[in-house]
């Protein structure tokens, strides 16, 4: 993948990129024009018993190859994975017992025939282990041919002309994010129960804390604490409030966290909510996952680092059909620096 030389601060708020669903693939870019197309089970179709996802990806910029990943379920263990479209093997790879990746120009040729083809096969050894529609691969890679000034050159995937590869846009900039350490300490006081009601009438969450986990607590410095709020739970989502609080223990006071970009669930621009929130302080980290469905074949997440002030966002994916893919596909992207 190309890196991050050269970044800089991004200036604006975050805008993550959307989602285009072509039949039987969906694809998206994120910010700095890096697309991936995935493909999903068709409309109605019964459930595999034993899937197969594929995708392909491609960073922007005139020099960046084409990538395909194929996710296989791990009871075919390692084998050599070979590729067929209507009958012709166009390209082979070896599986590390769950996933199997190719570059270059066996993608390139692979691309041009999904595009053109019917029917396509991915075999372990001899046995076929999954056939993957191609119905909207064409549309799919033409998106991503356009989105990053390929089409009409002779580096695009179908889009493709005589234009030299100098005609393609660079990759833009990658916004770069300076996180605050957090410091190596004593885990923070646990919440007094004056506190308590307090965090129950900031957050409203105050019937779901009666049942629930009591608040999570991280240090952020040497005055400033992580509070995470449990504000409920489902089958498969636990929802939180984080907070902010300051002061001592038995006094602290709370302020909902700010965020440069609202994770996915915040119905109230003021009240932010994550969904099975993790936070991981030796990387002042803080991760929101949400699932569509139980399956975890769609849905949002986003991750954010701590920059002395409030959290901003490094990582934003999604996948908005339930149809398969356990590929969320990037959104937005940053560098993260010290």
């Amino acid at each position: 993948m190309a890196g991050y030389g050269g970044a800089t601060s991004a200036p604006t708020a975050p805008k993550p990129g959307s989602l285009e669903s072509y039949k039987d693939w969906t694809i998206g870019c994120d910010n700095r024009n890096r697309c991936e197309a995935v493909a999903l089970l068709p409309e109605g179709a019964d459930w595999p018993d034993s899937p197969v996802s594929l995708g392909i990806a491609r960073n922007a910029g005139p020099d960046a190859e084409a990538e395909m990943w194929i996710d296989h379920d791990e009871r075919h263990g390692r084998a050599a994975i070979s590729i067929l479209i209507d009958g012709r093997k166009l390209a082979g790879a070896t599986s590390d017992g769950a996933t199997a990746e190719l570059r270059g120009p066996q993608v390139a040729a692979l691309a041009m025939a999904m595009a053109r083809g019917g029917v396509m096969e991915v075999r372990a050894g001899k046995r076929v282990i999954g056939r993957p529609s191609l119905a909207g691969s064409a549309a799919a890679l033409r998106y991503m041919d356009a989105r990053q000034g390929r089409a009409g050159t002779t580096t695009a995937l179908v889009a493709k002309g005589k234009l030299d590869p100098t005609a393609v846009r660079p990759a833009p900039v990658a916004p770069a994010i300076k996180r605050m350490l957090i410091p190596v300490g004593p885990a923070p006081a646990a919440l007094w129960r004056e506190e308590l009601t307090a965090v129950g009438v900031q957050t409203g969450c105050a019937d779901e804390m009666r049942d629930g986990p009591v608040p999570e607590l991280y240090s952020l410095s040497r005055t400033q604490t992580l509070v995470v709020v449990s504000c409920g739970a489902g089958a498969y989502n636990v929802t939180s409030v984080p907070l902010i609080a300051t002061g001592v223990p038995g006094r602290r006071i709370f302020r909902n966290a700010v965020f440069d970009f609202q994770p996915g669930w915040s119905e109230d621009s003021a009240k932010p909510m994550l969904v099975n929130a993790r936070f991981a302080p030796e990387a002042s980290r803080l991760e929101s996952y949400a699932k569509g469905r139980g399956l975890g074949d769609c849905g949002g997440s986003e991750a954010y680092v701590w920059d002395g002030t409030r959290f901003r966002l490094v990582e934003a994916r999604a996948m908005g059909e339930c149809r398969g893919s356990w590929h969320w596909i990037t959104t937005w992207s940053a560098q993260v620096v010290d």
